[in-house]
């Protein structure tokens, strides 16, 4: 009465292989819900001291909803200290820092720096841009947003451009003066010939 079972692997047919999309495809794209109080909670959370697979691997969680946050702190693998605060971490950030790792994976890529900011930063930064633009004039008001764009696109390359453009402000307005001995000394010519007359 032994049966003897053989160990299921892929099927090893030749032909009548099916090449086509897969089976089951969602009807909709799934979308986090925006307005939770959790979900707001964890996509403010700062991502840092991984390398960039890490980084959207964890990013990927927040954003289908697969990241679980920590309730207490965790236990680190070189310093047995409990002193990881961000899920998914293997290491605290003062031995990832120490070591040039990875907090995660442990590997020694480029660590992606953190540059998120909190709500309340990214609020007052919104008040004081509105507060800014609300002294200036529609044509100051452009010009400003078109540096903004500029410098968010080019990333800081504008410190020189902005200093090379000042210079040729200053270029100008001394040409302007210029002009404006010259129509001094034009005014002076006209006076004395006045005055012959």
């Amino acid at each position: 009465m032994s049966e003897v079972y053989e160990s299921k692997k892929g099927s090893s047919r030749k032909g009548n292989t099916k090449k086509g999309g897969q089976a089951h495809k969602n009807t909709y794209a799934f979308h986090a819900n925006k307005s939770s109080k959790i979900t707001k909670r964890i996509a403010a959370m700062p991502v840092g001291g991984l390398c960039e697979k890490c980084v959207e691997v964890i990013m990927w969680r927040k954003k289908f909803k697969k990241y679980k946050p920590l309730t207490q702190m965790k236990k680190c693998v070189t310093c047995e200290q409990k002193a990881i605060k961000d899920a998914y971490h293997v290491m605290c950030n003062k031995c990832a820092g120490e070591k040039n790792v990875c907090a995660k994976c442990q590997e020694s890529r480029e660590i992606v720096p953190t540059n998120i900011k909190t709500e309340k930063e990214l609020i007052a930064e919104q008040v004081e841009l509105e507060r800014l633009l609300s002294g200036m004039n529609e044509r100051e008001r452009r010009s400003y947003l078109r540096q903004m764009e500029r410098k968010a696109k080019k990333g800081g390359d504008d410190d020189d451009e902005e200093e090379d453009g000042e210079d040729d402000e200053e270029d100008g307005s001394d040409d302007d003066d210029e002009d404006d001995s010259d129509e001094d000394s034009d005014s002076d010519e006209d006076s004395e010939d006045e005055k012959k007359k």
